[in-house]
């Protein structure tokens, strides 16, 4: 990968599990940086299912399997950016909230979707 290191998406309880992440999705992300043009702060990455359960995340959340990331976004540009590249390289599922975009390919949900936080 050119900008992320597989550590930007280690689970916080678990040193070393971004290394858990899909290889597929995570070439896409970098290309998805790439077209942004900005740096990518990542909010969440993987998670193991003891911090998914601590955050509240769904039991059947796409970080558990390593394909899905929430994005941290500084404003409105970013955000519009993110979601207009993802969408031009395949990711077919967003979720959209005021500080973040979380984007994912879990090929076992619906796809071409888009929500709100």
């Amino acid at each position: 990968m050119r900008y992320f290191d597989t550590s930007e998406f280690d689970s916080p309880d678990v040193k070393g599990s971004g290394a858990e992440m899909d290889t597929n999705f995570l070439r896409l992300l970098d290309e998805l940086r790439h077209q942004c043009g900005f740096a990518f702060v990542i909010n969440s990455g993987y998670r193991t299912r003891a911090h998914n359960k601590k955050v509240g995340g769904s039991p059947n959340s796409s970080h558990m399997k390593g394909l899905a990331v929430d994005i941290s976004c500084r404003s409105s540009a970013e955000r519009y950016l993110i979601v207009k590249h993802a969408f031009e390289l395949g990711f077919s599922r967003i979720g959209i909230a005021n500080s973040f975009v979380h984007i994912d390919n879990d090929a076992e949900k619906p796809l071409q979707v888009i929500w709100t936080y």
